[in-house]
């Protein structure tokens, strides 16, 4: 889409989000691969199925925006406002969030579904309230200092009590142990099942 375009779309956008009639952002399924998007009002806009991959959504808001089926890799979402975004799963696919920038940005209470973070960077990420069923928490340093609740807590902590470490070293047997068979230990990791009707305790 040429930026002329996109910036008559965000004009419109701006003057809906106002009351002052135009209309509200109609993205969905645009082409929007390293568009220049830093700092657009992007509340409430549809952008399902829109291809922003390499794009730039430095300090963008995009409270409520419908993401859904969204390719987002490698955006540039530094600072973002995805605060109650729609990012899950829909159809056959899922948000594509596979190396994004979400350094700083704020996802609190948004839908992430199944989506897919694979070396996504979410360092400083405030994911408080955020949903992350099915998804994949990125193993590497870009989790680092990421804000979460006691439901993601409780979500990482499940699944490292539900490892076989069977055939790990006598000392991390004796630690997964130590931790899990405490009291505060049993309670983790089955805090998990008080969120999820569907996650049994052990």
């Amino acid at each position: 889409m040429r930026q002329e375009k996109l910036n008559e779309i965000l004009n419109d956008h701006k003057l809906w989000l106002e009351g002052k009639g135009g209309s509200r952002a109609n993205l969905r399924g645009a082409d929007l691969r390293e568009a220049n998007l830093r700092g657009a009002d992007l509340r409430e806009a549809d952008l399902r199925g829109a291809d922003l991959r390499r794009a730039d959504l430095w300090g963008a808001d995009l409270w409520e925006a419908d993401l859904r089926e969204a390719d987002l890799r490698e955006a540039d979402l530094r600072g973002a406002d995805l605060r109650e975004a729609d990012l899950r799963e829909a159809g056959l696919r899922e948000a594509d969030l596979r190396e994004a920038d979400l350094r700083g940005a704020d996802l609190r209470g948004a839908d992430l579904w199944r989506a897919d973070l694979w070396r996504a960077d979410l360092r400083g990420a405030d994911l408080r309230g955020a949903d992350l069923d099915f998804s994949a928490w990125p193993l590497y340093c870009g989790s680092f200092g990421a804000k979460v609740d006691d439901r993601i807590v409780a979500q990482l902590f499940c699944h490292v009590a539900r490892l076989d470490v069977s055939g790990c070293s006598p000392v991390v047997r004796y630690a997964h142990r130590l931790i899990f068979s405490t009291w505060p230990g049993k309670w983790l990791k089955n805090l998990f099942s008080e969120y999820r009707a569907d996650v049994k305790k052990i």
